[in-house]
């Protein structure tokens, strides 16, 4: 079975759209960041080192420290697709970060995307 484009992709060819996405909406790169090691485990410096060595979508997320206990709160539709019926592992993961950058250029606050 041949793998998804995503999983073959560049995780730093995607972030800088992340991040463009966000500041069209006045958010922020910080904003971003703060998202992405959320959900990943990441801190700030070695999601710098993920983003330096350019690592596909895969390895990022294979290479995260720990996803996030509260991921499973993280539901919906995105890019047509419902997150809860999504059963490729990589692909949930991908999409859980795609809802949560769509949901912080949708002006929702920093705690209701975190699932605080």
């Amino acid at each position: 079975m041949s793998k998804h484009k995503i999983n073959t992709m560049a995780f730093s060819s995607v972030y800088p759209h992340y991040i463009t996405k966000a500041e069209k909406k006045n958010r922020t790169k910080a904003e971003v960041d703060e998202i992405i090691c959320w959900l990943t485990g990441y801190t700030l410096e070695s999601l710098q080192k993920q983003i330096d060595s350019k690592v596909d979508f895969e390895t990022f997320f294979e290479q995260s420290p720990q996803l996030n206990e509260n991921v499973s709160k993280i539901t919906g539709v995105i890019c047509g697709y419902r997150i809860e019926e999504i059963e490729d592992p990589l692909m949930k993961k991908v999409r859980y970060l795609d809802k949560l950058i769509d949901e912080l250029a949708k002006g929702k606050t920093m705690e209701k995307i975190l699932r605080k």
